[in-house]
């Protein structure tokens, strides 16, 4: 009788467990090759390769401290919005060393995704269950530093602010300061995917958020995928980056603010929603500009049209330089040529000479032209690792 008991309950555990899983498979059970992680990172921490570390939360390596994850490893965030939000958060002080290779780059993405470290090992990196445009599963990656950024408020100018996508509750998400060759660790080989939840109304965060970081930090090799907001946005700093790809995101490519004094090269932004560039101008008295060179942009592979291929301020200060522009749409525009801080130099439209009007908001400044064959653009040859790559999207 006791062993009828004992095989009834069982069997109604297994079938409690087998329903609560077809009801939310987004927050998935650990395996014995995963770890779930809650709380804050507080001492030097190495996640290694061969695992899959799930993210349970917002989780910050704080001040002081080392987060190193070794090539190969699966970060997967939990479903979670607002002050829910799952996503790795590196404060002013830490540092993120994440140096993943071709052969075996680190991935972020969601529970929802079935990736594993023997993909990976097999060369498989693509989700095996996921779209390449399903977003907003879980946050993001939030890199902040030292290093200065132009903001103000109410009083004035100021050296530090809170990054958007984190509660002001949380001191953690400060960024700013007077650092500028500050140094918050090494990024290479990490493809940033299905994320962009939602914090609040029209609050998103980002896939890579760079917030303050200095010049320091080494971020090469990037790629983010089906981001719900922007796939990279800087907020100040001086950093420079280098190899992105940013793919099927749901606002901005590249979004840039407050007086980013960086770098970016050698990049493909391909997007569905015919947002490619978001250049603002400084919002506080300190003035810094940035260059974006050496870029190939696929300018709308969806179907929502008519937006911006470079939206700039009237402020901003940025230097474009050997750029083309393919698959661009009907209505799609640089605007604000006449910014003066902003720069044109080998910027190239894949459209006729007498179309290349009506693709320029005022009149068509030197340094853009039409092209039938591009002499611009990307090296693509080291993006061969990438799941849009792999794709077919280049």
């Amino acid at each position: 009788m006791k062993k009828i008991n004992l095989l009834f309950h069982l069997t109604l555990l297994l079938g409690m467990l087998f329903t609560a899983c077809e009801e939310d498979d987004t927050q998935l059970i650990p395996d014995e090759d995963s770890e779930k992680i809650t709380s804050n990172i507080t001492e030097n921490t190495t996640w290694t390769s061969g695992k899959v570390y799930v993210l349970g939360g917002r989780i910050t390596v704080l001040d002081g401290v080392t987060l190193t994850i070794e090539p190969g490893t699966i970060i997967k965030g939990e479903a979670g919005t607002q002050a829910n939000s799952t996503a790795l958060l590196i404060a002013r002080g830490g540092k993120l060393v994440a140096e993943g290779t071709a052969e075996k780059p680190i991935i972020f993405t969601s529970v929802a995704d079935e990736i594993q470290p023997e993909d990976i090992a097999a060369g498989n990196f693509e989700s095996p269950n996921l779209d390449a445009d399903i977003n907003g599963l879980w946050g993001g990656v939030i890199l902040l530093g030292k290093a200065p950024i132009s903001a103000s408020n109410e009083s004035g100018d100021v050296s530090e602010t809170q990054i958007e996508g984190i509660p002001t509750s949380d001191q953690n998400g400060l960024y700013g300061g007077n650092e500028p060759e500050d140094n918050s660790g090494i990024l290479k080989y990490i493809s940033i995917r299905h994320g962009g939840t939602n914090i609040g109304a029209g609050n998103e965060i980002n896939g890579l958020t760079l917030g303050g970081v200095g010049s320091g930090t080494v971020i090469e090799n990037i790629e983010i995928v089906a981001n719900q907001d922007d796939g990279i946005e800087f907020f100040g700093g001086t950093v420079n980056v280098k190899n992105l790809v940013s793919w099927n995101v749901g606002d901005d490519g590249v979004d840039t603010d407050q007086s980013w004094g960086g770098t970016l090269t050698n990049f493909i932004v391909v997007t569905p929603a015919g947002h490619c560039f978001e250049l603002d101008g400084p919002e506080g008295s300190m003035e810094s500009g940035h260059i974006i060179q050496n870029g190939t942009i696929i300018a709308s592979e969806g179907t929502r049209i008519s937006q911006d291929l470079i939206n700039v301020d009237d402020n901003s200060i940025v230097g474009l330089k050997n750029l083309f522009f393919t698959g661009i749409s009907e209505g799609q525009q640089i605007n604000r040529v006449t910014a003066a801080g902003v720069t044109f130099e080998g910027i190239e439209l894949d459209v006729t000479e007498e179309d290349l009007a009506g693709h320029v908001n005022g009149d068509v400044p030197t340094g853009v032209s039409a092209v039938s064959s591009p002499t611009v653009g990307a090296d693509t040859s080291v993006f061969g690792w990438t799941w849009a790559s792999k794709a077919g999207k280049f």
